[in-house]
């Protein structure tokens, strides 16, 4: 069997198809075997005024249709296009990797995965921000 495995704390909260899902006082693990259930661990979640980055604006628009507020043929577009942009900054070895597994998940419709591959671009950016306001 294959899919998702979610595996959350006491009282940790996911959005699961629009409902919210509150784990009760012990650790859980689920397996989400639904193709294309849209999923999003709130912990994680990006709100509206954090999406203030280059990278947290992309993340923002992958967590919408994560999240089932965006259809995922109007997302692709941006999604791609910010992919794009962001390869002109980030030129490092890891970073490409992690942009080539976003844009080969937004092709694929695998919104998590590129959700996950562009999260790891954050602390980067972090660092870049803090550089150059310096």
């Amino acid at each position: 069997m294959t899919g998702l495995i979610l595996k959350l704390a006491p009282h940790e909260r996911v959005l699961i198809n629009g409902a919210v899902i509150e784990n009760g006082d012990k650790r859980s693990r689920f397996s989400i075997i639904t193709p294309n259930a849209h999923i999003l661990r709130l912990r994680d979640a990006i709100h509206p005024e954090q999406a203030n980055t280059p990278v947290r604006r992309v993340c923002y628009i992958a967590q919408l249709v994560l999240s089932g507020d965006a259809e995922p043929d109007d997302a692709r577009p941006q999604l791609l296009r910010g992919i794009e942009q962001l390869s002109q900054v980030f030129t490092d070895p890891d970073s490409r990797a992690n942009l080539t597994r976003a844009t080969e998940a937004v092709i694929a419709e695998e919104h998590y995965q590129a959700l996950r591959a562009l999260r790891a671009l954050l602390p980067r950016e972090d660092r870049l921000m803090a550089a150059r306001r310096q």
